[in-house]
C-alpha cells in the first residue's frame, strides 16, 4: 500500500499500494499512510529544470532519512513498551465489552435545544395554572391508612396462602443462576487476529507510530478501522477473484524487491493518457465506485501474500511513484483526480505506516515548485520517507534502494517479462563509465566447449559497444564477437548474447563513451557447461 501529514484539505494522490496515488495541485490532509502527499527531495536526487528551481531543491532537501522502526517489542524504549501494553489492555477491555461492533452511541441532544424545551415547559405551566393545582393535589395524595392497633384487639396475621406465595418467589430468586457474559469479540485485521499472538504487536504499532504513541487516539483510529472494514465488507472481498478492469496491470502493480527485502509497488498514472482506458475506468460514478473497488481488492490481497507482521518480518512496501506524461493527468483529468483523492484518503484513514519509502521518478521541473508549496503542510517523518528523481537520475536513483535486477527494463533496470536466459535471482553488477574514455569488463572462459551467456545495460546508452574473444593460447587468433556499434538512448534497453568457445580464454566487453556525462552499466553472466 500510507502517512503523518498534518490535517488540511485531500492531498494529492501518490500511491496506491497502500497505496498509496497521483499528485494534484491541492493541499494535503492528515494521513497514517505514506505514500502519498509529494514530500521533500533527497539532496543528492536533484529534480531536473534550471539551476534556480535546482538550488531551491537542493534547500528544501535538507531533512534527515527515515530508519524503519522495529517492530521487536525488546528493541522499543520504555515509553513506547508501556504504551503498548496500556494500547493492548484497552483493547481488550473493548473487545470484553463488545465495543467494535456495537452501534455507536446516539448524538447527545444540543444544550440549546434542551434550554429550549425546559423554556416551552415553564411557559406551558405559567399560562395554565390549573394543570399546576390539578398535579400538585395528585402528588399530595394521602399515604395508605395503616389500621392503628386498638388495645385489647389482636392484629389480624397475614394469610397462610399469602406466606406460602412469598416463599415461593423468596426460592425463584435465589435458585436462579445469573446469565453467563457473553464472550470476548475476536477481531482481525489483514488476516491478523487482535491480541492473539505476536503478530499483532506490529500491527498495533502501525496504529500507535500513527498517533505518536498517543493511546487513546490510537484506539480511536483502531474502531474507525475496524468499523470501516466491515461496512466495506473488506473479508468478502478478499474472497471474490480479482476483476481487473483491462489495462489496469499497467497502472498499479507489485514488481520485485528492494534490497531489503519489502514488495515493491509501482504506480504508473501515465497510462490513463490512454482514452480508452481512462474512459472504461472513470467515465461514470459505478466505474469510478469499480475502480476504487478494485484498488483495495488489490491491496488487501498484496498485504496478505506479501507482508510479514512477525516481529522478524517485513510489513511495509516501497512506493515508486512514475511522475512521466502526469501535468496534463494532474490538471485537467477531473475523474482521475477525485478518485486517486478519494482512494488516497481511504489508505491515510486505514492503512496506516505502511509505506517504507516512497520513491518519485521521471519527476518534471514545475514539481519543484509544488513540493515548495505543500512542504510546510508535511512532518519531517512524512518527508524523511520521500525521495525525488528527474527522468535522468531515474535509474540511478532507483537503483540505490532497488538492485538492478529487480527493477522493470522500461525503469533502467534488467527485468523483463517472458525472461528466459535470467531470472531476477541472477544477480547483477554494477560499474561506472567515466566521461570520454573507454571501458572495459574481462569475462573469463576456464574450460573448453562451455557457453558464455551475458546481458549488458547502459542507461541512457548513447555509448559505443563491441564484444570480442581472446584465447588463452600464445599466438591465438582474437574473435570479434559483436562488432563495435553506436548505440543510442532510444535504440534498446538491454543487450543479450551467448558465445561457445572450444577453447579457454576470455571476452572483452568494450563500452566507449565520448560523452561529457558519466554513465551507468549494469551486467550479469552465467556459463552453461556441455552437460547442461
Amino acid at each position: 500500500m500510507a502517512e503523518e501529514i498534518k490535517k488540511t484539505t485531500t492531498p494529492a494522490p501518490e500511491a496506491p499500494c497502500a497505496t498509496e496515488e497521483v499528485a494534484v495541485a491541492e493541499k494535503p490532509t492528515s494521513s497514517d499512510v505514506d505514500k502519498e502527499a509529494p514530500p521533500q527531495p533527497a539532496p543528492e536526487e536533484v529534480v531536473e529544470g534550471d539551476k534556480k528551481e535546482k538550488d531551491e531543491e537542493k534547500k528544501m532537501s535538507e531533512s534527515a532519512s527515515f530508519k524503519e522502526e522495529s517492530n521487536k517489542v525488546d528493541d522499543l524504549i520504555d515509553p513506547e513498551k508501556k504504551a503498548l501494553d496500556e494500547f493492548k489492555q484497552l483493547i481488550q477491555e473493548a473487545l470484553n465489552k463488545h465495543e467494535f461492533t456495537a452501534p455507536p452511541p446516539p448524538p447527545p441532544a444540543p444544550a440549546k435545544e434542551e434550554e429550549e424545551e425546559e423554556k416551552k415547559e415553564e411557559e406551558k405551566k405559567e399560562e395554565d395554572p390549573k394543570t399546576t393545582e390539578e398535579k400538585t393535589e395528585t402528588c399530595e395524595a394521602p399515604a395508605a391508612q395503616v389500621p392503628e392497633k386498638v388495645e385489647g384487639e389482636a392484629i389480624p396475621e397475614p394469610a397462610a396462602e399469602t406466606v406460602e406465595a412469598a416463599e415461593e418467589i423468596k426460592e425463584t430468586i435465589v435458585l436462579e443462576d445469573p446469565a453467563p457474559p457473553p464472550p470476548p469479540e475476536e477481531i482481525s485485521i489483514w488476516g491478523v487476529p487482535l491480541l492473539a499472538d505476536e503478530r499483532s504487536d506490529a500491527v498495533l504499532l502501525k496504529f500507535l507510530r500513527a498517533r505518536e504513541f498517543k493511546v487513546k487516539e490510537a484506539l480511536t483510529m483502531l474502531k474507525s478501522v475496524v468499523a470501516w472494514r466491515k461496512e466495506f465488507k473488506i473479508d468478502e472481498l478478499v474472497e471474490e477473484d480479482e476483476e481487473v478492469v483491462g489495462g489496469l496491470g499497467k497502472v498499479v502493480y507489485i514488481h520485485g524487491v528492494d534490497k531489503e527485502g519489502h514488495s515493491v509497488c509501482y504506480n504508473a498514472f501515465g497510462e490513463f493518457q490512454d482514452k480508452e482506458l481512462y474512459t472504461k475506468t472513470f467515465s461514470d460514478a459505478d466505474k469510478r465506485a469499480k475502480f476504487l473497488r478494485w484498488y483495495i481488492q488489490f491491496l488487501e490481497k498484496n498485504i496478505r501474500n506479501h507482508l510479514d507482521f512477525t516481529p522478524e518480518g517485513t510489513c511495509t512496501i516501497v512506493q515508486v511513484t512514475d511522475l512521466k506524461n502526469s501535468p496534463g493527468l494532474l490538471l485537467f483529468k477531473k475523474e482521475l483526480r477525485q478518485s486517486t483523492n478519494q482512494a488516497l484518503q481511504l489508505l491515510q484513514d486505514n492503512y496506516p505506516e505502511f509505506v517504507a519509502k516512497q520513491v518519485f521518478i521521471n519527476v518534471p521541473w514545475w514539481y519543484v515548485t509544488y513540493n515548495r508549496m505543500i512542504s510546510p503542510f508535511l512532518t519531517q517523518r512524512t518527508k524523511s520517507k520521500f525521495v525525488f528523481a528527474g527522468p535522468t537520475k531515474t535509474a540511478e536513483t532507483l537503483f540505490k534502494y532497488i538492485a538492478p535486477e529487480q527493477v522493470p527494463a522500461q525503469y533502467g533496470g534488467l527485468s523483463k517479462e517472458g525472461e528466459e536466459e535470467f531470472a531476477t535471482a541472477d544477480a547483477a553488477t554494477e560499474e561506472t563509465i567515466k566521461p570520454a574514455c573507454k571501458h572495459t569488463i574481462e569475462l573469463p572462459i576456464t574450460e573448453g566447449g562451455t557457453t558464455l551467456v551475458w546481458e549488458v545495460r547502459v542507461v541512457g546508452w548513447d555509448v559505443s559497444y563491441g564484444a570480442e574473444f581472446v584465447p588463452s593460447a600464445e599466438g591465438g587468433y582474437t574473435w570479434i564477437v559483436q562488432k563495435s556499434r553506436k548505440i543510442g538512448a532510444a535504440d534498446e534497453q538491454s543487450l543479450s548474447c551467448s558465445f561457445k568457445s572450444g577453447e579457454t580464454g576470455k571476452l572483452v566487453l568494450t563500452f566507449d563513451n565520448q560523452t561529457s556525462k558519466k554513465k551507468k552499466l549494469v551486467y550479469r553472466t552465467k556459463t552453461i557447461k556441455p552437460s547442461e
